[in-house]
């Protein structure tokens, strides 16, 4: 496992506070956060290019916080790829070998097997300025792996390509994850989370904000930042003034949701998950405690499928299919009602 206690950094106009993680063993950890958050500097700090002003930093029981880079159990691939341009694709990779006392038939054994790995057997002879970026990444995920470090660390690994080769390294790297290579992955893109991650770290400002598994970050999220920025759009401030049956939490405008029948009294906020909603051109009988008019503002084309934005007095974001969106002709300026149970709200507390 690595663990990060504490850590601490001033940088003058940012600093890092207290960053505190646990990746376990072949946990696929994503640390998710808007350009500037400090993702990188925290990756820098792991890797030893920088030194923190405070706290501990352990691999596997051991601490790394004095120990020099080259003997840490970390391999990282930075943004840039830092693929040199001078070197064929052949020696960019046998590159991490280089002095560990391998005879060149050895070396040129695990420089195949790594091009094997990333399907680039065909380059070896070719020059980085002669191949895609897709290619790049193959290179330098292959001179990094060769090592065989415990940790794989990825700052921004997919941010230049296009869609196509976005899916082809996704898919890449959850092979590289399946055979057991621990990672932890930097990245402001909430697509790649969803993806990839087993688990996850939302960072701002220099702090963790939330961490944990997916399902736990992203469906239980403690703050508005981490909701608005892990996709979640429909999450309104709002109150449960008594417990009375059904509970009720109303909304700043004075609209009341109806939501699990066991949250108490309190401050907080509501959360509907957009998949939760369903869209109908008639109000419709059904078991669904919430149930309002609305018209269509807008459609968007999303990953997987569409979302409506509807006004219902509150603006809600709805997924649905394409074949919904047909059938039901929702078109900006079309009547529709929306409906969804209590049991399908999370209302989340303040004092969280």
């Amino acid at each position: 496992m690595l663990e990060l206690t504490g850590i601490s950094k001033d940088y003058g106009a940012f600093r890092l506070q207290d960053i505190t993680l646990e990746v376990p063993d072949g946990s696929y950890y994503v640390m998710l956060g808007p350009s500037g958050a400090g993702k990188t500097q925290i990756l820098e700090i792991i890797t030893g290019l920088m030194k923190a002003d405070a706290g501990s930093l352990k691999a596997d029981g051991l601490e790394m916080t004095g120990m020099e880079s080259r003997h840490r159990p970390i391999g990282i691939v930075f943004q840039d790829l830092a693929v040199f341009p001078h070197l064929n694709v052949e020696r960019n990779i046998a590159f991490g070998l280089r002095g560990k006392g391998l005879i060149s038939n050895e070396i040129m054994q695990k420089v195949m097997e790594q091009a094997s790995r990333m399907n680039i057997e065909g380059l070896l002879g070719r020059m980085p300025g002669h191949l895609s970026g897709g290619e790049l990444q193959r290179v330098a995920l292959a001179r990094t792996l060769i090592r065989q470090p415990r940790y794989l660390l990825l700052d921004e690994p997919l941010s230049s390509l296009d869609v196509q080769l976005r899916q082809e390294m996704f898919g890449l790297l959850k092979k590289i994850h399946r055979e057991g290579q621990t990672i932890l992955h930097v990245t402001h893109d909430y697509e790649e989370t969803m993806v990839l991650a087993t688990h996850v770290a939302v960072v701002n400002q220099g702090r963790i904000v939330q961490n944990g598994t997916v399902g736990e970050v992203f469906h239980h999220p403690r703050s508005e930042f981490v909701a608005r920025f892990t996709g979640i759009k429909n999450y309104f401030p709002a109150a449960i003034s008594e417990a009375s049956q059904p509970v009720v939490a109303k909304l700043a405008n004075g609209v009341g949701i109806r939501v699990s029948s066991d949250e108490k009294p309190g401050k907080g906020y509501v959360m509907i998950p957009g998949e939760e909603i369903i869209l109908s051109n008639h109000k419709v009988e059904t078991s669904a405690a919430n149930q309002f008019k609305g018209h269509v503002l807008e459609v968007f084309n999303i990953p997987g499928g569409m979302e409506v934005l509807v006004d219902a007095s509150i603006p809600l974001f709805v997924k649905v299919t394409g074949e919904s969106l047909d059938n039901l002709q929702l078109t900006p300026g079309k009547e529709t009602w929306v409906s969804f149970k209590a049991s399908g709200v999370r209302f989340i507390r303040m004092d969280y």
